[in-house]
This record gives C-alpha cells, structure tokens and sequence, in this order.
C-alpha cells in the first residue's frame, strides 16, 4: 500500500495515560493506518520522518480557547499550531461569536472576540460554514455563550430573565445544538450575566438535557466564595443530568489561596455521582477584561489594552497610576474599557489543581489582545516542559492524556485524542529534552521550542519552526 506519511521509531505516547512504546505509525487519507513494531512498515510513503529519540503524541487539545474569530481571520493560527495544538473549543466563558445579533457594539465580556462588525454569524450554521469555508490550521468545536442568547433577546443584561424571553433563548440554544454545537458554556462572574439567577441557568442547562452536549462554566465566583459558587453549578447540572466542566478552576485573590485541595475535595466528591471535570492553565496569573472589583493593592495588575488610552497597553496599572499621580483603582477607572493580567494565584494551588486526575489543559489565550497573556503562546509545552519533566508533576503520559484523551471523552470527539488504527490523525511530533515554552510576560509572542512536525488530519501543519499553510482542520459537529 502507498501511504501519505511513515513515522518510523518514534516514542509514541497513545493518550491514553499508559506506558509509552516504540512504533512505526503509518497515516493515509487523514487517518492513522497503522502501528507496527518499529523497523516493520516497509511500505511505500511520500514521505518518511525518522523519528527515532522524539515523541509522538495525539495532537493536544485547547479545551478553553476564545479563539471563535481567529480561525476564520487568521486561519493559519501560529499560536496554537506552533505548540502542537491540534483542535480548539471555543465559545467558552459564556460568550461565543454564534449566534448572537448585535444593536450596538458588543458588550464585555463579548469584545474580547472582536469588533462589532467581526460579528456576522445570527445562526450557528452560518458560524460553522464560515469556519469550513476558512479551513483553518486546526480542527474546531465549538460551544454556546449563554451571554450570547441574553445578549440577542434582552434590552437589559443587569437583570434576570423574563419567562418569553428564556423561551426564545431555549429556542435559539436548541436550533444551535441540533445544528452541530458540543454544548453551552456560561461566565456568571461578568456583569453581562451576574444577576443571571440560578432558575435562568437551569432552563437553559435543561435544553442541553433533551437535545445533548455538556455544560461548561465560569464560575460565578473563583474567590472566597467559590464553593458556594462551585455548589450552584454542580447542582445545575446534577438537576438535569448533564455533564459539567468547571472552566480554568482556580483559587483567585491572596485570602483565598491554600484553598485548592478543599475545592479539588468538592468536585471529587461530586465525580462520585455525576460527570465532572475542570480545566486549568499552567500560570498563576489570569487575563480578561479590567475589572475593577480585581483591582487591589496586594495584587499586581498588568494592563494589556486600553480603548481611550492605547498607549498605556503593555505597562503595570502601579507604574500608570504613579505617572498619573492617581490610586491604582483611579486609574482602572480612567483607562477603562480596558484588558489586564492579574497575578492572583499561589504556585502551589497552580500545581494541585493541574495534577488532579479530573483536570484538563485550556490555555483561555485571548488573541485579540495587542499584549496577551504567554498562554496563547505557551500553555501546552510550560505543561510539559516545566510543570511535568522539570518539576516533576506527573509523567509524560499523564501529561499527555490530560491534553488529549480526556479531553476528546469529555468533550465528546469521536476518534480524536488517541493514537489508534482508524482515529483521525492529528499528531504532535516533539524532542521532550528541548521542548520549551518561550512565551513570557514581556515577550508573549513566541512560538516554543522543541516542537518537530504538527499534523492536522494527516496533513503537515508545522515543521521545522515554520507555520505551513496546510489548512487541513476540520468543523468538529456534535454528533
């Protein structure tokens, strides 16, 4: 048989969490053929990589990206391709760029996808065959904002809603899952669905109950009050048997951290009767719009963009309220709408929640920001490089699987996530030794180091420290 690609000798890790072996892997039309004992699979190729001393793993899987425009505007997309991802979810944090209808420009947290006029999509279809038309670098799947559907159907998000207007929400949420989306995601700590109840989220987690996908959260709070709020969205999905992910779980704001080990005790208790799980970024700062209610003196606050005052972008809030000879709060105030790094974590909770069986890996990179966090970059190889082989968190397979395998049987991505005979074939090709993440605060823009060859369905995406125009991603609908 004539192949398209043989991997010979590579160290494959399956992502399964299992022991890495030595195989020969064999891809055509798309898809892994076969894997053989290394030295075996004499066939015909177009082309042979001799990977022996390099790593082959499925290729990872962005489970928290808001990556909705980028696909379709920059469809090459370096930052995730260039560290080995493969497939991004985006619509998370209960906003997406699908449906929504907008009157004026977007509001936060929705512009941290883009302009209004970047906004083009009322129907999820015209979403999905927006990204088909794109082909972009990665596979794609993608959620439901619910502060989308408040967005197109209230005059007033600083309220709850009304019995029509969660009638038409459930409507659109239920055309949108029958038209492919994985899910629904909610972000209950943003002012656009704070006061969002407890009785409007069930409604609409009730639509993913009869029509399927999973439910996925921005907890209402990840500060002090964080159980209770972990409390609201185990019951919300507890009530109608849904799958729950808990998005970027986190101990945030110094009086809260050392908490991690009582949150991660609340979901395992929880996993014990319903299906949960999380996932984290490998850093201890978060990025999103400048919220004032984030900005204290005991926390610093990086600001990566600012509307009225562009030139402040890139600078710390401390440094901008000293030149301006106003308090940090002061400040906030006057370069909003604004975007920030909070450096709000403990190391330790960083590594307790990431090291958790139930935990996978999202970098929740926001690409739209001038000066972003370094885990658009770096999310996936600092899990690697730094939080496994340097510090010894978990090993190469389990860092792996949380990347991969558990990502695709949580979000539901048939034949994705594994290293199998039949299974689509995205891979990642890399040399564990020299694999870094590269990205930092002040240079956020870097592609890592170490990461060899990246295929997407079958076809090279990356190699050699270039970003090939391969286009070979996929629309990901729910089955």
């Amino acid at each position: 048989m004539m192949y398209d690609t043989v991997i010979r000798k590579g160290s494959v890790v399956d992502g399964s969490g299992t022991a890495i072996f030595t195989a020969d892997i064999a891809l055509a039309n798309g898809r892994i053929q076969r894997i053989a004992e290394p030295g075996t699979i004499t066939d015909t190729a177009r082309e042979i990589i001799e990977a022996e001393g390099l790593y082959l793993a499925p290729g990872f899987i962005d489970v928290h990206t808001h990556d909705d425009l980028e696909v379709i505007h920059n469809p090459q997309v370096p930052a995730k391709i260039s560290q080995g991802v493969t497939t991004v979810i985006v619509g998370n944090c209960g906003i997406s760029a699908s449906p929504v209808t907008l009157q004026s420009d977007p509001p936060d947290p929705l512009n941290l996808l883009g302009d209004r006029n970047r906004f083009a999509y009322p129907q999820f279809s015209d979403y999905a065959r927006a990204v088909q038309k794109s082909s972009p670098n990665v596979n794609v799947a993608a959620l439901v904002g619910h502060t989308s559907l408040r967005n197109n159907h209230m005059d007033d998000l600083q309220r709850t809603a009304t019995e029509s207007e969660l009638t038409a929400m459930r409507a659109q949420l239920r055309g949108a899952l029958q038209q492919g989306a994985i899910g629904l995601s909610s972000g209950l700590a943003y002012g656009s669905a704070k006061c969002a109840d407890t009785a409007e989220v069930l409604e609409m987690v009730a639509e993913l109950a009869e029509q399927g996908g999973v439910y996925t959260t921005h907890l209402r709070t990840e500060f002090d009050r964080i159980l209770e709020a972990m409390d609201e969205a185990l019951m919300t999905a507890r009530e109608h048997r849904v799958p729950l992910i808990v998005s970027h779980l986190k101990c945030a704001g110094r009086g809260n951290w050392g908490r991690s080990e009582e949150v991660l005790g609340t979901l395992e208790a929880a996993a014990e009767y319903q299906q949960v799980a999380c996932d984290c970024y490998p850093y201890t700062a978060s990025s999103s719009t400048l919220d004032l209610a984030q900005v204290t003196d005991d926390v610093e606050v990086f600001i990566t963009w600012s509307e009225p005052f562009p030139e402040q972008g890139g600078r710390s809030l401390a440094e901008i309220a000293r030149e301006w000879n106003l308090s940090n709060f002061e400040a906030a105030e006057k370069l909003m709408p604004a975007g920030a790094v909070y450096h709000c974590m403990s190391d330790e909770d960083v590594k307790n929640i990431l090291k958790h069986p139930l935990t996978m890996v999202g970098s929740d990179g926001l690409p739209n920001d001038p000066h972003p966090h370094p885990r658009l970059w770096g999310a996936f190889p600092r899990v690697l490089a730094h939080y496994g082989r340097d510090l010894g968190l978990f090993d190469l397979p389990q860092a792996v699987h949380k990347m991969s395998g558990l990502s695709a049987t949580n979000f539901g991505l048939a034949n994705r996530g594994f290293i199998r005979e039949g299974y689509c074939a995205d891979l990642v090709l890399f040399d564990y030794a020299a694999l870094e993440s590269m990205a930092s605060y002040a240079q956020p823009q870097r592609p890592a180091q170490g990461i060899s060859r990246v295929w997407v369905n079958g076809v090279c995406a990356y190699s050699g420290g270039v970003v090939h125009d391969s286009r070979s991603g996929a629309f990901l609908f729910r089955d």
